[in-house]
């Protein structure tokens, strides 16, 4: 089965996609009502997102351009001296930009 990506195949596409993050989300909190939060849990919890974290941004490291590499660099640096994600992110992202806006032959 295929949808044309055009038109009307791009609302059924999206719909689509919007049923199947609500589906997973509610999903996850209705499976999640039936486990106790206990210690261990928690613990598990914390520790996925760390994993999930590291999986998403191991390969950008090593496959990444420079750009990338110095972005996750200035993100690591900021976050580990202020402990805010959002000024982290924020200045990671605003590093790759200026990094590949001014040294394009670079960042190949």
């Amino acid at each position: 089965m295929s949808i044309e990506a055009t038109g009307l195949g791009t609302v059924i596409i999206i719909l689509a996609m919007a049923l199947v993050t609500l589906a997973t989300r509610w999903g996850g909190v209705f499976v999640m009502s039936f486990v106790p939060i206990g210690y261990r849990v928690r613990r598990f919890i914390h520790a996925m997102s760390g994993s999930v974290l590291v999986a998403l941004l191991a390969p950008l490291a090593v496959s990444g351009d420079n750009g990338a590499r110095l972005a996750l660099l200035t993100t690591a640096v900021i976050m580990l001296t202020l402990k805010k994600p959002l000024p982290a992110i924020a200045g990671g992202i605003l590093v790759a930009a200026l990094f590949r806006q001014l040294w394009p032959a670079l960042s190949a």
